[in-house]
């Protein structure tokens, strides 16, 4: 069980069966933490799944809470809601906080993982639920890579896709800021590679990571109007008293009481792995095996997945529709302004899936974007 709070309503799925590693290693079992709104149809055709983003977890009722309830795209009188802790989080899932077969913490032994190794993973748990069909697999971000691997490992079962600031593949902007965090985490003496002690874990790496990565979730305008008017009230030549370092430092220190170091760093190394094109032919050869309607969302303000990964994305796909969610907030604003993203999805289950969710008000985007970007996701 992970040493992280998990909410009283998330349950635990047990797989005793070991789970062969795109590595060619076998994790000798797995539990899986997740949550469920709305009930499953008799025919087991009502599903749809939501991935999160990387320090996530189940609860997805709490972080994309504008998307739930009557009137919006997740509806549970109407669809059979899933979401699970990634396989290597820290939130219930086996991670490198789970304990092993020998009874000891994962820690540093735990093995390297891949997108499909973490989507695999949910596969089974939707086999033990009964889920026969799956309307949509919905994720932002991390969430939104796991969502398009979906689509090509269970092409019978995912009828449709929506990856909002994602890509088809971890660009080297992504790996580098990426490698940038796992830099901070090694800096810290305490981290030893992932063998660290549980009860002395490396805080100060983790919040330098952290910080690291608020700077990319955000961009140069969101946090200049976020700190306008508040540089004159520093004190000189002590940048610990400045506003911007005191709202990274914050951010940092918040993950380090809710998320664990050596995970981090596994889930990391999980999203560069990210190629829809590996052992597949290549990534033309990829997506253009992957027919099931796909909403492409990108966030023009995007400054960590660029707008370009998500022309090049829906470039490539048969079946794409692409769309620009308005916000001034950054990679976080798919988070931040969750209510243009519910206007988005429902425009799309209305339009192009005939989802009974209701259809926002205001002008359809066109089944394929004839410009870069075909504006979309107001609040309906």
């Amino acid at each position: 069980m992970s040493a992280f709070r998990l909410s009283d309503q998330t349950r635990l799925f047990q797989s005793e069966r070991p789970l062969r590693l795109e590595s060619g290693a076998d994790l000798p079992g797995l539990q899986l933490a997740y949550r469920t709104w709305g009930r499953l149809s008799p025919r087991g055709d009502n599903a749809v799944v939501l991935c999160h983003a990387l320090t996530g977890s189940a609860d997805a009722d709490d972080w994309w809470a504008p998307l739930f309830g009557p009137g919006r795209s997740l509806d549970p009188a109407r669809d059979f809601i899933v979401c699970s802790n990634v396989l290597g989080g820290c939130y219930g899932s086996t991670g490198p906080t789970s304990l092993a077969p020998d009874g000891v913490r994962w820690g540093a032994r735990f093995p390297r993982l891949t997108v499909r190794d973490q989507v695999r993973a949910k596969m089974r748990l939707a086999d033990a639920l009964g889920i026969r069909h799956i309307r949509c697999v919905i994720g932002g971000s991390m969430g939104g890579l796991q969502a398009l691997e979906w689509a090509l490992l269970d092409p019978q079962r995912v009828g449709a896709v929506v990856s909002i600031a994602a890509a088809a593949r971890h660009s080297a902007w992504c790996m580098a800021w990426s490698e940038a965090q796992r830099l901070a985490l090694a800096a810290d003496p305490r981290y030893r590679d992932g063998a660290y002690d549980p009860a002395d874990p490396p805080v100060a790496g983790l919040a330098a990571a952290r910080a690291m990565a608020m700077v990319g979730y955000r961009n140069a305008a969101a946090l200049a109007r976020r700190f306008e008017g508040e540089h004159d009230a520093r004190a000189p030549f002590s940048p610990a008293d400045g506003a911007v370092q005191g709202w990274l430092r914050h951010h940092g220190d918040a993950l380090t009481r809710r998320f664990d170091a050596h995970s981090y760093r596994v889930l990391l190394d999980a999203m560069d792995t990210h190629d829809l094109g590996r052992g597949r032919g290549g990534l033309a050869t990829a997506l253009a095996h992957l027919t099931q309607p796909v909403l492409v969302g990108a966030l023009p303000s995007d400054t960590l997945y660029v707008p370009e990964d998500q022309f090049d994305l829906a470039a490539g796909l048969p079946n794409a529709s692409l769309v620009a969610i308005d916000t001034p907030h950054g990679h976080d604003g798919f988070l931040i302004d969750a209510p243009r993203v519910d206007a988005a999805l429902r425009r799309f289950f209305c339009e192009r899936l005939a989802h009974p969710a209701p259809c926002p008000s205001g002008r359809p985007a066109p089944r394929r974007a004839a410009s870069p970007f075909v504006t979309g996701g107001q609040p309906g």
